[in-house]
């Protein structure tokens, strides 16, 4: 059983399964306890506007306003409360991202749950939590008087560019991602276009297969 000052926590993930588990996980920790979830961005806003918890754990893949998006708006609407992103994403994509949005810390979802845990109890120290390989690369670009030069093409594409990339990758049409995002199919052309110009693909079939590859080694 949790202590009765057990720090209240949030998971945000738009899978149950992955919810329940992570909870169930956290719920052993005497210090630490679950106080709600939520599945997309706006129940996540109301989940937390109601139980006004300590700490958010938030996936970066949410249907509807993409993960990034919930950040920034906690950011404002909750400026006190640190937010831990939990993804499946490489950190070395998204982790300065999500900094720059307002997280305080990035785990992917690949590590054991005692480095979540770390990062949990970092954040609520008031600390901000990375990885040793995304925090060494930060000090060397630091060191050398300049921001961190992309690793890979995918570093150069904007946050929705990513979101409409990976929705490619898993089969999405320009139609369906129009409606999943809440874009005008135009709008999504528009992505796609950048993202071929981008990434140097002459094609729609190259960026496709393009899309289809970088989803699957996710």
């Amino acid at each position: 059983m949790p202590a009765p000052n057990a720090v209240s926590v949030v998971i945000v993930d738009d899978h149950p399964v992955v919810r329940e588990g992570l909870a169930a996980l956290i719920d052993r920790e005497p210090d630490l306890e679950v106080c709600g979830g939520a599945g997309s961005a706006e129940g996540a806003l109301a989940a937390i506007r109601e139980l006004r918890p300590r700490l958010a754990v938030v996936d970066l893949s949410l249907g509807g306003r993409s993960g990034l998006e919930l950040v920034a708006a906690l950011r404002t609407a909750c400026p006190d409360m640190p937010v831990l992103v939990l993804s499946v994403h490489d950190e070395l994509l998204y982790a300065e991202r999500c900094l720059h949005g307002g997280a305080r810390g990035y785990v992917m979802k690949q590590e054991k749950i005692g480095e979540i845990l770390a990062a949990i109890r970092q954040l609520l120290a008031g600390k901000v939590y990375l990885s040793d390989r995304m925090t060494g690369r930060l000090l060397e670009a630091v060191a050398g008087g300049h921001a961190a030069s992309p690793i890979v093409p995918m570093a150069t594409l904007s946050n929705r560019e990513r979101e409409v990339f990976l929705l490619i990758g898993r089969g999405l049409g320009t139609s369906e991602i129009a409606g999943r995002l809440n874009l005008s199919v135009k709008t999504i052309e528009s992505h796609r276009s950048s993202i071929k110009q981008k990434l140097n693909l002459k094609t729609g079939t190259e960026l496709v297969r393009c899309a289809v590859g970088w989803s699957e080694g996710l």
